[in-house]
């Protein structure tokens, strides 16, 4: 384990824990059911629906690997095998269109970007905690 670690860890040091054994936060991590419901709108919003290239990162701390970026691909139709990846407990942090239509990134709460329809949709649903920030230039 490498001693820069521990600056951060302190208290783990002098207790002899190693931090890669701390379980982590579901830090960016969304539960399964805000999960499909956000798959749902991101298909019905998307040009080519289901068959939409996605690409799907992973946070280091919820892949509890810091030294390999985790950036999966697939359709959104198939977005529940990014969900359920074996070796990654919790879902993608960000997920984006291929084409770059839109984006979903998750930085101290799930964010939304894309065409105007595909953002009200979480604002009207409810099921879903959700709000409009307000764009600064």
């Amino acid at each position: 384990m490498p001693q820069g670690l521990y600056r951060c860890f302190r208290c783990a040091k002098e207790a002899g824990i190693r931090p890669g054994s701390i379980e982590w936060p579901a830090e960016g991590s969304l539960d399964r059911t805000t999960w499909d419901q956000l798959i749902r709108f991101l298909t019905a919003h998307s040009p080519q629906g289901a068959d939409t290239l996605c690409l799907a990162y992973y946070n280091p701390i919820v892949a509890r690997d810091f030294e390999c970026g985790h950036v999966r691909s697939d359709r959104l139709g198939d977005a529940q095998a990014l969900f359920d990846h074996p070796d990654i407990l919790y879902s993608p942090s960000n997920l984006w269109a291929a084409d770059r239509s839109w984006a979903v990134c998750d930085l101290r709460g799930t964010k939304v970007c894309g065409p105007r329809p595909l953002v009200e949709a979480p604002l009207a649903d409810s099921e879903i905690e959700a709000v409009r920030l307000p764009w600064t230039s």
